[in-house]
Formats: C-alpha cells, sequence, structure tokens
C-alpha cells in the first residue's frame, strides 16, 4: 500500500492521475482544428497538444485547397497529444525548451521521446544515432537540461533494449547500450517533474517477457519510473495491457504505458512497416483501468512513415494519406 500511495502521488504532482522504432517484422518498432476542439481533447487527457503539428499544418493547408472533408478528418490526429521526438545528431535543447514552455503555459505534461542511441535500429529504416557513447552523453544531456522542471514524461530509447534481446545490435554494443541508458534514466531523472519510462519493445516482438528482465535491470529499470510498450507497432490494447501486467510482475512491480497511435485495427501479419488498413487507437489518457498502466499514450506520432516501404517515405517524414487512412481506418 505505501507503493501505491507513493506512485499516485507522484502521478498527481505530474498531472498524470485520471480525475476522481521500429522493429524486426515479427514485432517491430507535430493548428488543431478549432480551439474549442482543442479544448474538448485536452479535457480528456492532461498532456500537451502541439499547435502546430504536420497534422494541424495539414488540415490549414487542405482548407485552403477546398479538401474540407479531409481536413475534419484529420483533425482527429491534429487534436490529441502525440510525442515530441527531437532529432538527432543535433542539439535538442531549443524544441524541447519550446514545447515545456508552452506547456507550462497551460498547465499541462508535455510527452517527448528520446532517440539518439549509437548503433540505433540496428542499419534498418531508422538507423543512425550518436556517433559515439561520449556524443550521446552530450545529447541527453542537453535533452535533460532543456525539460527544466517542466512536466515531462520521455520514453526512452524505441527499441533499444529489444534489439539486444533478439540479437539484432551486435554483441559487442551491449554493455555500452546497458550502460548509456542506465547513465541516461539517472541524468533525466535530476529534472523534478520528468518521468522515464525505458522502452521495452512490444508482445509480438520478444513474445517471452522474462527474456526482457535481466537487459532492462542492466539498463537501468530501478531508477526509471517504468517501461513503455508498443512503440510504432500495432498490438491491442488488451494484449498490451495483459503483456505489461506479466512484466511489471517481473520487474517488482514497475508500471507502464502503451503506444495506442495507431492500434485500432490491431496488428497486419508480416508486416510492420506502413501496413495498410490500420486505424487510430485509444486517445491519450490515464484512464486506463490498470493500475500498473499509467496510461494510453500516442508516442509515434500518426501519420509519419515507418520507413520506405509500402510507398512510404523516409522514416520519420509525414506522409498525409496515410494519416487519412488511419482517422478512417483505412490506409494503404
Amino acid at each position: 500500500m505505501p507503493r501505491l500511495i507513493h506512485a499516485l502521488a507522484a502521478l498527481a504532482a505530474l498531472g498524470l492521475t485520471a480525475g476522481c522504432a521500429s522493429a524486426p517484422e515479427a514485432g517491430r518498432s507535430a493548428v488543431a482544428g478549432g480551439a474549442s476542439k482543442q479544448a474538448g481533447a485536452v479535457a480528456r487527457s492532461p498532456f500537451w497538444v502541439d499547435p502546430q503539428g504536420p497534422a494541424a499544418r495539414q488540415i490549414e493547408l487542405w482548407r485552403r485547397q477546398g479538401r474540407t472533408a479531409d481536413a475534419a478528418s484529420l483533425g482527429r490526429i491534429a487534436e490529441e497529444p502525440v510525442a515530441l521526438w527531437p532529432a538527432g545528431e543535433v542539439d535538442p535543447g531549443p524544441a524541447v525548451r519550446s514545447a515545456i514552455a508552452s506547456a507550462t503555459r497551460e498547465g499541462r505534461t508535455a510527452l517527448f521521446v528520446a532517440y539518439d542511441i549509437p548503433h540505433r535500429d540496428c542499419g534498418q529504416h531508422s538507423a543512425g544515432g550518436a556517433v559515439d557513447a561520449d556524443a550521446y552523453r552530450r545529447w541527453i544531456g542537453r535533452f535533460a537540461d532543456a525539460l527544466g522542471d517542466g512536466r515531462a514524461v520521455v520514453v526512452l530509447e524505441p527499441d533499444a533494449v529489444a534489439h539486444i534481446v533478439d540479437g539484432c545490435t551486435p554483441g559487442d554494443y551491449h554493455d555500452e547500450r546497458e550502460l548509456l541508458l542506465s547513465e541516461a534514466v539517472v541524468r533525466l531523472k535530476r529534472q523534478p517533474r520528468t518521468r522515464v519510462y525505458l522502452d521495452a519493445g512490444n508482445p509480438a516482438w520478444i513474445p517471452d517477457s522474462g527474456k526482457l528482465v535481466e537487459p532492462l535491470e542492466r539498463a537501468g529499470i530501478a531508477n526509471a519510473d517504468g517501461f513503455s510498450l508498443n512503440v510504432s507497432n500495432f498490438q491491442t490494447d488488451t494484449v498490451s495491457k495483459e503483456y505489461g501486467v506479466r512484466l511489471s510482475g517481473r520487474l517488482g512491480g514497475k508500471h507502464f504505458v502503451v503506444d495506442t497511435s495507431r492500434n485500432g485495427n490491431g496488428p497486419l501479419e508480416g508486416v510492420w512497416c506502413n501496413p495498410p488498413g490500420r486505424a487510430l487507437g485509444t486517445p491519450p489518457t490515464t484512464a486506463t483501468g490498470e493500475p500498473a498502466l499509467d496510461a494510453y499514450l500516442w508516442i509515434k506520432r500518426p501519420g509519419e512513415s515507418d520507413g520506405e516501404c509500402g510507398g512510404g517515405p523516409a522514416a520519420g517524414r509525414w506522409w498525409p494519406d496515410y494519416a487519412l487512412g488511419l482517422t478512417r481506418g483505412t490506409t494503404g
């Protein structure tokens, strides 16, 4: 009971209580449409909505072009809070400070993804990352400094631990990666109102959650607020929740968050990169019905490509047609 009380108090301090990278095929891993609609989105969750995200800008363009119905559909994305992924290999400070300042003015919590680990994504669609360990430490330091004392949730390095488990990341890099992750958790947690969730892949990627326990422990899960699941993937809420509860039990009750940005129709077997026929999932909320599940979040930015597959642009690039499909459940 004391642990539960402490956890609820920490969530309340960040406004996270509810009222009262891609991966291998089996599982891989920014002006809203009207002030009144945006206010409705804010009421549903404590998280900050970026008023200048790509969906919002697309809405303005389509309105000027007369595509009013499409613009209205895209409001389903523009009006919801989605995570900001500051660019790697450049100073993340300006983007983070701007988001934090805006969120603070509204009394909201900003969502971020830190994604710049060396040897990222095993050379696949999202390959890149910091050139070496020292460069990564500098990048994380600037990221953390920019958070200041604002309210923030940071999802730390999607795919990084799961790529250790599945062997995609060469063994020579494992020790360094785990050390960098553990250091990043500690550095980010120095910010007084920042919560950190270390990524743990998704249920289809590492079906046996027990295989994640030791790597997560070496990567600093003990000092994190919890772990994240389903980032950039399509596993259903039910599957992700059940998996998360099992993994939580193996990690001493650590809490978790789930990416529901594109899981409305679940996964498409064998296709993780821009699969057709997908749909938006549960809007961001802290009302999850599960004590260990802190929030459903839109971590992957809906409408941004997974990579150059299925006719998509490069990973992370805005793809308006796919975004529109997600709002209708008819992508592709």
